[in-house]
């Protein structure tokens, strides 16, 4: 059995598709892409059969027959192993106690936005602030449909938690900009030069001979 650290996003997506019924690896593609579960991880149909052949290759799934719809090929209907249930569990519980640095480019990006001028990165940040303002939209909307549905909210808490995530960034860049607008914050003062190292021999303390 694999290590739980090497139980991909994608395949704990998998393992959760699978733990709710029987699937082939085209009906999970669709229910992810249905439930906007792209916008958690990175699926692609290519990638999932992948995912699922990594997963029986270490006992977490089997195959347990085929199926055909009309004159489209033959499908393999994979379930979910106890074994896959407990390294489900297993991951889950570590993904939600540890937290793990994942490098995302926008602490990068302002890391070393000093390199571009104010003007450059207010209009930058406005653009991002757009983009952001339309995501948490997407997500208030989401939540409306699942709400008119009346879906438990156990099951789309993390809807709630991205929109939390999009007005902190949207707030925190709102803080930054009205701090470049009003000069608070100072941005395209030159740096001065850090002194050059000389190559030159140091001089003895003592009088020469």
């Amino acid at each position: 059995m694999p290590r739980i650290s090497d139980l991909t996003p994608l395949g704990v997506a998998s393992l959760a598709l699978l733990a709710e019924e029987p699937m082939h690896p085209y009906e999970m593609y669709q229910l992810l892409m249905a439930r906007h579960e792209d916008r958690l991880v990175k699926v692609r149909p290519g990638t999932l059969y992948h995912a699922v052949d990594r997963l029986e290759d270490n006992g977490l799934v089997e195959a347990t027959g085929t199926e055909r719809e009309g004159n489209r090929p033959e499908r393999t209907l994979y379930r979910i192993t106890d074994a896959g249930k407990d390294a489900l569990d297993d991951r889950l519980r570590a993904m939600l106690s540890t937290p793990v640095n994942e490098y995302p480019l926008f602490p990068h990006a302002i890391a070393e936005a000093h390199h571009l001028p104010a003007a450059d990165v207010m209009e930058l940040l406005e653009e991002r602030v757009v983009a952001l303002a339309a995501d948490l939209d997407f997500l208030l909307r989401a939540e409306a449909v699942v709400t008119a549905k009346g879906l438990d909210r156990k099951y789309w808490i993390d809807i709630s938690y991205q929109q939390a995530m999009r007005k902190t960034e949207i707030a925190w860049i709102r803080g930054l900009l009205e701090e470049l607008g009003n000069g608070h914050l100072p941005w395209d003062e030159s740096l001065a030069a850090p002194p050059e190292l000389s190559n030159k021999p140091k001089e003895s303390l003592g009088k020469r001979s």
